[in-house]
């Protein structure tokens, strides 16, 4: 533990779990289905304290040229999705790249956001490494109101 406190230890891990703010926000999630209503509290924010996903480094790393390619796919094609990396910082360091999803014209109410891929990359202080995640078909479909099986075509426009 003293290692990780005085730095002689780098951590890159990421929280499995949500931490909430306090006990009246239970049950709080990262995929959550929109309320319609906002997420505030009376007397607290919606926010959580740690969010699912989050995770701290004594390396600092910058992301820079999303792209995503094709602009839109059929519904057995896939996408790439890429970006770039760098660390930022004067020391080594993993870094978790985490890609979400959220889409915004389903005929369903769909999660805030959705984990769809996740890579753990080591840089050195200065490197720049590009990124790629695929996104074919399942990574699109969703079940209808009836439970059916349904493909949402993304579009990066």
């Amino acid at each position: 533990m003293a290692d990780v406190l005085f730095g002689a230890y780098n951590p890159a891990g990421r929280l499995p779990i949500t931490f909430p703010m306090a006990e009246g926000q239970l049950p709080l999630y990262y995929n959550h289905k929109p309320t319609g209503r906002g997420d505030d509290y009376l007397d607290l924010t919606g926010q959580p304290l740690f969010p699912f996903g989050f995770g701290l480094s004594y390396s600092r790393f910058e992301y820079s040229s999303l792209a995503i390619e094709p602009a839109a796919i059929g519904p057995s094609d896939a996408a790439v999705v890429r970006c770039r990396v760098r660390n930022v910082s004067a020391r080594a360091g993993d870094e978790v790249v985490q890609l979400y999803l959220h889409d915004e014209l389903a005929s369903v109410a769909q999660p805030v956001t959705a984990l769809k891929g996740f890579v753990r990359i080591h840089l050195a202080p200065g490197e720049e490494r590009e990124v790629t995640f695929r996104l074919g078909p399942d990574d699109l479909r969703l079940l209808d109101r009836d439970l059916r099986w349904w493909w949402s075509q993304a579009t990066s426009a």
